[in-house]
């Protein structure tokens, strides 16, 4: 495993999968973009064209449990999307729990002036980046030097 690792996360949902950057060494997230999708099957392509723009070291897909720890179908859904993502993509796959992700980038959002209008202007992108700086936060320090 290289020392330092370049991360995608990517938020799953059935219209919009958000897409945000990172890595162990800045352990900072960018947002990317969001990928449409119907019916949470994804626009393939747009998916494999940012696998290899960006060229990650592993992929993060959010894991929407229900607030008391619980399955939900949109988790059953993403776990599922987790395993495609793995086969098409042969990259390491980890779920990370985004209980408020969602709620965290629309409060982000409105901070900075979004107007609440989240179909004409998703943010999914920016809650995959909270995620991913979530997952990043859970992993120990890289020994320096």
């Amino acid at each position: 495993m290289p020392k330092y690792e370049t991360i995608m996360a990517i938020d799953f949902g059935l219209r919009n999968i958000g897409v945000a950057i990172g890595n162990t060494l800045s352990r900072t997230a960018e947002p990317l973009t969001v990928v449409s999708a119907k019916n949470g099957v994804p626009h393939w392509p747009s998916i494999i064209a940012l696998t290899e723009e960006w060229r990650p070291n592993r992929l993060l897909v959010g894991l929407p449990i229900n607030m008391d720890g619980s399955e939900s179908e949109l988790s059953r859904r993403a776990t599922k999307f987790s395993r495609q993502l793995e086969g098409r993509l042969g990259l390491p796959v980890t779920l990370v729990d985004e209980r408020l992700s969602s709620r965290e980038a629309k409060a982000d959002a409105f901070a900075e002036g979004h107007r609440g209008d989240f179909v004409n202007d998703p943010i999914d992108d920016k809650a995959a980046a909270i995620i991913l700086v979530t997952w990043l936060n859970d992993q120990p320090m890289m020994p320096s030097g």
